[in-house]
């Protein structure tokens, strides 16, 4: 599942950045470098958005919650396999108590 996630992550965020390269800014028009349309209010006309930027909104909004998931599984997420260097303690307690009963097995 965790793979699973994190390449949908990479294709959602490929695929988001292409949207928002793709998409024209409010100003882009040359009417609007002229003063018509767009620049007659302060930050541009809005209108209804269209198919590209829906698009993006869902892509960020799925990018956004695979991440949110993606983090908590990462927090949350325990080692199944331990190296050998993290069980020293234990492997030296063995050692000692092999070499304690070999000592006591060899008359002296």
């Amino acid at each position: 599942m965790y793979e699973a996630l994190l390449i949908s992550y990479l294709v959602i965020a490929v695929i988001l950045i292409g949207f928002i390269l793709v998409q024209q800014g409010k100003g882009a028009s040359m009417g609007a470098s002229f003063g018509n349309g767009a620049s007659g209010t302060i930050f541009g006309s809005r209108g209804a958005g269209n198919f590209l930027s829906h698009t993006t909104a869902v892509l960020a909004t799925g990018f956004f919650l695979i991440s949110i998931v993606l983090g908590n599984l990462n927090s949350h997420h325990e080692k199944t396999n331990t190296s050998s260097f993290e069980n020293l303690e234990q492997v030296a307690e063995q050692v000692q108590e092999q070499a304690k009963q070999n000592n006591t097995d060899i008359p002296q």
